[in-house]
């Protein structure tokens, strides 16, 4: 199969310029509601990736995201979500992103060129087998995360990618694939738009439901969250007085008592 990059093709649309604000809007949204139909088509390959994840994490591994610019941000976003919603370790899930922390707010010129960063940036976790790498590259295409997939299969580590073009070079590298192909973007070439959204989908997806599966929800409430505000300290109130029938008041001291709702939920069954 010839491989075409489809996130560089011309878009659909022409003369933006000449478009008012209304017209802009109503367009741009025409093709976003494109995204989750793509997405739905790559639910299998989404599935499988799962399912590697939850194995890897059940035996103690970790989750790597890793990804240059847009891509590597989203990673980093999603990983730097599990503690405080899952009250899982920050070292379960890592994102990395070409050209280090100080890429994450701006770009670092050409770091997603290198074909051995990657890899060396993975090394200073001490990554091994145990572990699990996911590759983000909108084109499927960035040497960075291409390179580190391949140094990992060649040391025996699970590896799977987000990218939304078919048949890329980082889609034929990674054992895992998920191929959201969601076309042409609006501005032509602009992946932080219809790819970028593509990816967070899917990472929202793998998170989740990797977490769910290690049993970091009960029922569909997030009992092992981080309770590092007032909001979440009210959301888990609420959560103790609705699965106990308490007053809230009650789910106050106990939530004070035992600083975490499956804690609580637990000790007041038992007393």
């Amino acid at each position: 199969m010839k491989f075409t990059k489809t996130t560089e093709q011309d878009s659909n649309y022409n003369n933006l310029e000449k478009m008012s604000v209304s017209e802009l809007l109503f367009n741009i949204n025409k093709e976003d509601k494109t995204v989750p139909l793509a997405v739905e088509k790559a639910l299998p390959q989404i599935e499988e990736l799962t399912k590697q994840i939850v194995l890897k994490l059940k035996e103690g591994g970790r989750l790597f995201y890793i990804g240059a610019g847009t891509s590597g941000r989203l990673g980093i976003v999603d990983a730097s979500e599990c503690p405080p919603t899952f009250g899982v370790p920050h070292e379960l899930v890592i994102g990395l992103i070409a050209g280090g922390d100080y890429a994450i707010r701006k770009a670092v010129e050409f770091a997603e060129d290198s074909t051995n960063q990657g890899w060396k940036d993975l090394q200073e976790y001490q990554i091994s087998p145990k572990d699990i790498v996911v590759g983000i590259a909108a084109s499927g295409t960035t040497p960075y995360v291409t390179s580190a997939l391949e140094e990992c299969n060649n040391n025996g580590i699970i590896t799977g990618c987000i990218t939304c073009n078919q048949g890329s070079p980082l889609a034929l590298t990674a054992q895992f694939p998920i191929e959201v192909v969601v076309g042409p973007e609006f501005v032509t070439g602009s992946s932080r738009m219809k790819a970028g959204t593509a990816q967070k989908l899917v990472l929202n997806m793998l998170s989740t439901a990797s977490m769910i599966q290690l049993g970091r929800v009960k029922g569909n409430k997030m009992v092992d969250m981080q309770l590092s505000n007032n909001k979440l300290v009210d959301r888990g109130e609420k959560m103790l007085a609705s699965e106990l029938n308490i007053d809230q008041e009650t789910a106050s001291e106990l939530l004070k008592k035992y600083g975490n709702v499956r804690e609580a939920i637990k000790n007041y069954t038992n007393e």
